[in-house]
């Protein structure tokens, strides 16, 4: 799905009501039914309904229609016996249009408005609205212009406040409707405060500043709802290369199997991984790969580690490289005949877990990188080898180079800073993937998948869980399995649907522990589960 700017996103609201009929009431009364559904999904994990009369929900709406959508919310509300707390922000009998009407039939179900003015007004009920189970921002919308000031920006400042009070069990969530307030929409950087919400349920498509700006992460997880607004819309009208990893994105790939397939229809997975001390990255890859669907998975390893390896799981092979006396992978593994032998009939190449950063192994990275004509994945030492040598991945016979720094990693082999490549993040992606020619999957919150010709995707699963030694690992055993099994046709989708299971499985894996105990075998484990769900949510897209 496009990403859209606020210009773009107003166009296609515009467009919604001119050709195909739907007036701006009814998309501001769904856009305010499905935040109320996502709070009543949320309250419905952590509260019997019996219990919805003790709630205490604080509605903060603004003068213009992120307010009004928020006036929606608490009518919806109310009807399911929960009585919101509405504060208005400015003066009622200025709002125009669809917020005024939605005003007056907020006011017409005999729902109190607590109108504030001024700063002082804000004092006195800071205090409340602190204590609420839920606060909902609807604050400010697309529409912001420049920085935040006077009472809304208190009132931002003091939710932040709010959620960063680790010892208050109150608010348990912040949503923000649409947009947190003061976040640009088109991924400028902020002028003032910005809301930082657990939740953001935003409508019809996401927008630039949700995804790749300085402050994205106040967007907390990204919730995007349809409310009328026609598909191909967003598609006729969004401007830009950048694509949400959106369930629809992977429609089109072949994500069930015939009942006719068997081992050598989802392809040969060959990865180049471990070194003494490091035969756990070699595993945990090939586990993945096994995980993700590939018929054939064979592990090249030092040979005095291969016994290692090759006793954690049945399911793959394994063929041992020389070794250098450090434990590593010799240069000769490259240049001897052997290594030839070992790739042919494989489908695609991994090469970098655990494979150490000896110069030896280094030199025996970049020769196979530039001699395989196989599709090559890159990872941590796979990456680390190229360090001062980078334009050499230009330089290579294979059509199809996919490499997956984390942002450490990116600046080393740009020759910037960590903070420089954090700046800005979708460009230094895009101009990596064209000075490469490369596919560049660069990790971190947010996760993009940028491909030479500019087209970027960004992924929103995954979670602080993934903070951890060895889910690198894993996900290059994903994408490999993922690039045996759907070839590259189509290889930015398959890269972004790794991206998106490899999130995804860790999404399931902290509703089930907390996220501080999950750890990468969980993810490999959750895979097949993660896969379900995106099926799951296919069929009900139809």
């Amino acid at each position: 799905m496009k990403a859209l700017t606020a210009a773009e996103m107003r166009e296609v609201d515009r467009q919604t009501t001119a050709r195909f009929g739907i007036p701006g009431l009814q998309l501001m009364e769904s856009a305010g039914q499905q935040v109320c559904e996502s709070i009543l999904r949320w309250l419905g994990v952590l509260r019997p309904p019996e219990s919805r009369h003790e709630l205490k929900i604080s509605i903060l709406c603004g003068k213009g229609n992120n307010g009004g959508d928020g006036l929606v919310v608490a009518r919806h509300l109310k009807v399911t016996g929960i009585e919101p707390q509405v504060y208005f922000f400015g003066d009622p009998a200025k709002l125009k249009g669809d917020a005024s009407e939605n005003f007056q039939r907020w006011r017409s179900t005999g729902g109190a408005v607590n109108v504030l003015d001024s700063e002082s007004e804000w004092q006195q009920v800071n205090s409340a609205i602190g204590s609420s189970d839920v606060i909902v921002d609807a604050l400010l919308g697309t529409g912001l212009r420049g920085a935040v000031t006077g009472i809304t920006g208190k009132a931002i400042s003091a939710v932040n406040e709010f959620s960063k009070n680790a010892t208050a069990p109150r608010p348990s969530l912040i949503i923000s409707v649409d947009m947190p307030s003061g976040l640009p929409s088109d991924g400028e950087a902020a002028e003032g405060p910005v809301l930082r919400a657990h939740q953001t349920v935003t409508f019809t498509a996401p927008k630039i500043g949700q995804l790749v700006s300085a402050d994205a992460a106040c967007t907390g997880t990204l919730i995007v709802r349809q409310i009328g607004s026609p598909a191909e819309l967003v598609e006729q009208l969004g401007q830009g290369e950048l694509r949400w990893t959106s369930v629809e994105e992977f429609a089109q790939l072949p994500l069930v199997r015939a009942a006719d397939s068997n081992k050598g229809t989802f392809g040969h997975v060959l990865l180049v991984a471990g070194a003494l001390g490091k035969s756990g990255a070699a595993v945990l890859a090939g586990r993945m790969a096994v995980r993700a669907g590939a018929g054939l998975v064979t592990i090249a390893t030092p040979a005095v580690v291969l016994p290692v390896v090759a006793a954690a799981q049945p399911e793959y092979m394994t063929v041992p490289l020389l070794a250098t006396r450090a434990g590593t992978i010799a240069l000769k593994s490259a240049q001897d005949a052997q290594w030839k032998k070992i790739e042919k009939g494989k489908s695609v190449v991994a090469i970098g877990p655990g494979l150490g950063t000896e110069a030896q192994t280094q030199q025996c990275i970049r020769t196979m990188v530039r001699s395989t004509e196989l599709p090559v994945i890159l990872d941590a030492d796979g990456l680390n080898a190229f360090d001062g040598h980078a334009d050499e991945l230009r330089t290579r016979k294979t059509k199809f180079l996919a490499v997956t720094p984390h942002p450490g990693e990116m600046a080393r082999l740009l020759g910037k800073s960590v903070r420089a490549v954090q700046d800005d993040r979708l460009k230094v992606a895009r101009e990596a993937a064209r000075r490469w020619n490369a596919h560049v999957i660069l990790k971190g919150f947010h996760t993009l998948i940028a491909s030479p010709d500019g087209e970027v995707f960004v992924n929103t699963t995954g979670n602080a869980g993934l903070a951890k030694g060895g889910t690198g690992d894993v996900l290059t055993g994903l994408l490999a399995g993922l690039t045996a099994q759907f070839k590259t046709g189509d290889w930015l989708r398959v890269l972004a649907l790794g991206v998106y299971l490899h999130g995804l499985a860790a999404d399931i894996g902290v509703t089930r522990m907390d996220a501080s105990g999950l750890i990468a075998d969980d993810v490999i484990s959750l895979i097949p589960e993660a896969r379900m769900k995106l099926l799951q949510e296919l069929q009900k897209i139809g």
